[in-house]
């Protein structure tokens, strides 16, 4: 029997480029949907037709893009997802996971491209009509590990994947300095086994799903 939820849960797996948070998110998916919960898999960016051309636009960077241009298109796909994905869906009392949320932009653009991050913050509020994650799971690996992970993949590398070790280095930063004594964050150890990261975030999600609701 599916689960029914009084209200919507909104989830953010955030984390550098190979950290594993996109296997988590689909892993999540899948758990919950076993377990018979209203849950959605989405993604930032790229979840809606806007969305897709954007993310091209971002990860390609067939022209110059500068930093702030660069916020904006991210901010412009969110204003849509939240338009159009996660707010209804929230209203149908679902659980939502997303691959990447606003902290992404706070710490790429901000930490690692040197914007403010008290303004992006406050754009970030305005398009997601101040809507919050209720949880975000941070995917913690160094630097080494997700650089390993990212050329086993033998894929071709987005714009960020072909960044210097300088500017991963301040992303590490930013989600930590981000992520320090927050309590609706939940840090897991992306070094372990894909199963014993999923068991360890589910068991909390689980869990505050309960107190919740």
């Amino acid at each position: 029997m599916m689960h029914t939820l009084k209200k919507g849960i909104l989830i953010a797996i955030e984390g550098i480029d190979g950290s594993g948070k996109s296997t988590l998110a689909k892993n999540l998916y899948d758990q919950l949907s076993k377990q018979q919960y209203p849950v959605l898999l989405t993604k930032e960016p790229g979840a809606t037709p806007l969305g897709q051309y954007l993310r091209t636009l971002v990860q390609e960077k067939r022209v110059p893009i500068t930093a702030k241009a660069e916020f904006l298109l991210f901010a412009a796909d969110r204003a849509q997802h939240f338009a159009d994905v996660i707010l209804p869906n929230l209203q149908q009392n679902k659980i939502i996971i997303s691959d990447r949320m606003a902290d992404s932009s706070i710490v790429y653009q901000g930490y690692g491209r040197g914007l403010d991050t008290a303004k992006i913050t406050m754009i970030n509020e305005w398009v997601m009509q101040n809507k919050r994650p209720d949880i975000t799971i941070y995917v913690h690996v160094s630097t080494q590990i997700a650089t390993e992970r990212i050329l086993q993949r033998n894929v071709a590398l987005t714009s960020f994947e072909k960044e210097k070790q300088e500017f991963i280095q301040k992303l590490m930063h930013g989600f930590d300095t981000l992520y320090k004594d927050r309590k609706d964050v939940i840090i897991v150890d992306g070094t372990q086994s894909p199963e014993k990261v999923t068991a360890q975030a589910l068991q909390e999600i689980v869990s505050r799903l309960h107190n919740s609701n």
